[in-house]
């Protein structure tokens, strides 16, 4: 057996995952940069959908625990979540502008918190310290700035993804065609 015919199905296989790895996520970025409210209407259905299932499953394990309060409280939040998902269901374009402003406001506390973690860092005797204080002052900025228009924010970040899955797409498609000439 030659090497060649050793590698082939391997390097077919690697070919075949980068190509329709890159297909897919330049499918995707295009959705959202051409349909971003109904791409996001999408995501937040597939997140209800979810959001039920683990509903049912959380009722299931409180029907089949023991006793107490454990059996309750699984129970209690299946029926949460099942209502949570059925409301989603029920006016998406709300439900995908809310969850928009929660990926916002959670981003923004996190720029903030980073930025704050960093200048208790920039102390340490660290070469980098003059970037470290930039760095922690724009990670701030921007979290405080993103706290006030958390959706803005959102729609801005998912735009962002949406151009990046269309690059990155557009690479490991080529990176298909092109893997495996040198090998």
């Amino acid at each position: 057996m030659s090497p060649s015919s050793t590698t082939s199905p391997a390097v077919g296989a690697v070919r075949t995952a980068l190509g329709v790895s890159g297909a897919l996520a330049l499918v995707i970025g295009l959705l959202i940069l051409l349909w971003p409210g109904r791409t996001a209407q999408v995501a937040v259905g597939i997140i209800a959908v979810y959001v039920i299932i683990a509903g049912v499953v959380n009722i299931g394990i409180g029907l089949f625990w023991r006793s107490g309060w454990a059996r309750i409280g699984y129970i209690v939040l299946g029926v949460l979540f099942i209502v949570a998902g059925i409301f989603s269901f029920t006016n998406l374009p709300a439900a995908a502008a809310w969850f928009g402003v929660f990926i916002g406001t959670l981003v923004g506390i996190l720029w903030i918190i980073e930025g704050v973690v960093s200048l208790t860092t920039a102390g340490h005797g660290s070469k980098a310290r003059a970037w470290t204080i930039f760095f922690a002052i724009v990670s701030i900025v921007a979290g405080v700035v993103l706290l006030f228009s958390p959706l803005l924010g959102a729609v801005t970040l998912f735009l962002l993804i949406g151009v990046s899955l269309v690059i990155l797409g557009v690479f490991q498609i080529v990176r298909a065609i092109q893997f495996g000439k040198a090998v």
